[in-house]
């Protein structure tokens, strides 16, 4: 069975820095793309990030240049390294992989951003 666990949120001004982590298990972690969401009340669900099986990665432009994913397939784990928090960050924070056709998800970890 899939099974993704986000950990790492909390609360922390603007300004400030949170590293998110999501542990991957029963998949082949090494070829598969990861994925980072956010959901914040009320509002859509977007992408803020993505890392493929070989490393490249994208960015929404809101994240550009203050988050970065990174992947540590020994540790079958993917990190969301977010800096220059804004309140506008504040959401819950979800990653995702597609394996075998189907998407899962993690349970979500709650960042908020203080102004």
């Amino acid at each position: 069975q899939v099974q993704l666990v986000e950990s790492g949120g909390g609360l922390v001004q603007a300004g400030g820095s949170l590293r998110l982590s999501c542990a991957a298990s029963g998949i082949i972690f090494n070829i598969v793309a990861m994925d980072w969401y956010r959901q914040a009340p009320g509002k859509q669900r977007e992408l803020v990030a993505t890392i493929t099986s070989r490393g490249s990665t994208n960015y929404a432009d809101s994240v550009k240049g203050r988050f970065t994913i990174s992947r540590d397939n020994a540790k079958n784990t993917v990190y969301l390294q977010m800096n220059n928090l804004k309140p506008e960050d504040t959401a819950v924070y979800y990653c995702r992989t597609t394996w075998w056709g189907r998407d899962y998800w993690g349970q979500g970890t709650q960042v908020t951003v203080s102004s």
